[in-house]
């Protein structure tokens, strides 16, 4: 019997998708089910090919309640731009979770992955960060850098923003770019930790392999949120901000054992158990607690997970068949 498969281009999506206050909402939901609801979750199938600088994940996730589910393929090729090509490529395939038949195709090279990212980033902002937010901090300078930046501004409006990167010609132009953006004072510093001592919440937007935050760099009412670490070599945090941390959140604490930033607190010693953590899903469920102090220094380890990925697949065919956008195919 024919059905159809939307096959929809990145430009297409971008047209349809945009970051906003219900891609936020969306991707909190998703938070909450992985808590509350019979999700299925498998860990991330990851892989790491030194010899090309690459590294290829794959991620998915069932929600009972959804009319389907993602399994998106994200490589990620970082000699590409020596060759006149995009680091990050990829794509998500929506099927139907009652008959398992392909409904979308989203050749999105990884747009609707930093979408998502940035949403969750948000999430832990409003539910992790203080109630005022003045400055905010961001370490990194690409994609990821300036979607969070801009993410965290809906949910906490900030009066001022704080860049720091290796590169300070990078560092100056995101600051550049998201003071036209975000309409406050933006500034590029040059010195990581004193931007942290400046900010009550930051975000680490990295590929670091080594930390480059301490813990000296922790004062009363900080939250941070680490996202960098997604592979088993990357690490943004001393393990010690993790042990001192009031709050420890994860977006999955066995995913963040293996991947994230928990792993190195663990490997280290500073951290004997994964007990103290707990999950982003519980927090906005109300099963664990967040922040319930304006002095406490909260962390959210962020990994990225294939709950996040159903769900913006999810809202994005309904937008998409909503604007006619993409080619049908009938097979």
């Amino acid at each position: 019997m024919p059905h159809d498969i939307r096959l929809v281009t990145e430009e297409e999506l971008r047209r349809v998708v945009q970051l906003g206050l219900e891609i936020i909402d969306c991707i909190e939901s998703a938070f909450s089910a992985l808590a509350t609801r019979d999700v299925v979750m498998p860990p991330v199938l990851s892989m790491a090919l030194p010899n090309v600088n690459a590294e290829v994940d794959v991620k998915t996730a069932y929600v009972p309640g959804l009319d389907g589910f993602a399994i998106k393929v994200s490589p990620g090729f970082f000699n590409n731009p020596s060759l006149g090509l995009p680091s990050l490529n990829g794509l998500m395939v929506l099927l139907s979770a009652q008959t398992g038949q392909v409904q979308a195709v989203f050749l999105d090279n990884g747009y609707l992955t930093d979408i998502r990212t940035a949403a969750a980033g948000a999430v832990v902002a409003r539910h992790l960060a203080p109630e005022t937010v003045t400055t905010m901090g961001v370490l990194g300078t690409g994609v990821q850098a300036r979607l969070q930046v801009i993410a965290a501004a809906k949910v906490r409006p900030v009066e001022k923003v704080l860049v720091w990167g290796r590169s300070r010609e990078k560092a100056d132009l995101l600051a550049t770019e998201l003071r036209t953006t975000l309409g406050v004072e933006v500034q590029a510093v040059p010195d990581r930790h004193e931007l942290v001592a400046a900010c009550q919440l930051v975000v680490t937007t990295t590929p670091a392999r080594d930390a480059i935050l301490d813990a000296g760099c922790l004062h009363p009412g900080l939250h941070i949120t680490a996202m960098g670490s997604d592979q088993e070599d990357k690490n943004e945090l001393s393990p010690r901000i993790l042990a001192q941390a009031d709050v420890l959140v994860c977006d999955r604490i066995s995913q963040c054992a293996s991947l994230g930033e928990l792993r190195t607190a663990l490997e280290n010693g500073l951290m004997t158990r994964t007990e103290k953590a707990v999950e982003l899903g519980a927090v906005i469920a109300g099963t664990a607690a967040g922040r319930t102090h304006v002095d406490q220094i909260t962390v959210c380890d962020l990994t990225g997970t294939g709950v996040q990925d159903t769900a913006i697949a999810t809202l994005t065919l309904g937008r998409v068949v909503k604007a006619q956008a993409g080619t049908t195919l009938t097979t």
